[in-house]
């Protein structure tokens, strides 16, 4: 892709990420971290202004700073992240309509996610 048009489209991806991690403030089953770190990593190549703007915010900024020189993840946000994952998980085996592959497959997955989140430094 040219550079004309990367621009623009990083920087449309870093508002749709930021509009996905503003859905997770407000559902439990959406995450909110990744999504906004996806949206600084897309305005670090698209908007310096955006990318500014999101470093400075007093809400979430500093969460990205964490990330970018630590790869920390705070402990609260851990604590939640993974008991979202133990709930989900839990809401799918206890409805019990899912195959049995499935339920292995997405247990693994979950279960790969949380250790990765529980073996990043805490911020």
């Amino acid at each position: 892709m040219s550079g004309t048009i990367v621009r623009p489209v990083l920087t449309f991806g870093g508002f749709a990420f930021l509009a996905l991690g503003g859905l997770g403030v407000l559902l439990p089953v959406l995450p909110t971290t990744p999504f906004i770190l996806l949206a600084a990593a897309c305005f670090s190549r698209s908007s310096p202004r955006f990318e500014r703007w999101l470093i400075d915010h007093p809400k979430i900024g500093h969460h990205v700073t964490a990330w970018r020189q630590n790869r920390a993840i705070p402990m609260r946000a851990k604590i939640v992240a993974i008991a979202s994952m133990a709930c989900s998980l839990a809401i799918l085996l206890i409805a019990g309509n899912a195959p049995a592959a499935l339920n292995i497959c997405v247990a693994a997955i979950l279960v790969a996610c949380a250790a990765f989140v529980a073996t990043r430094p805490t911020h």
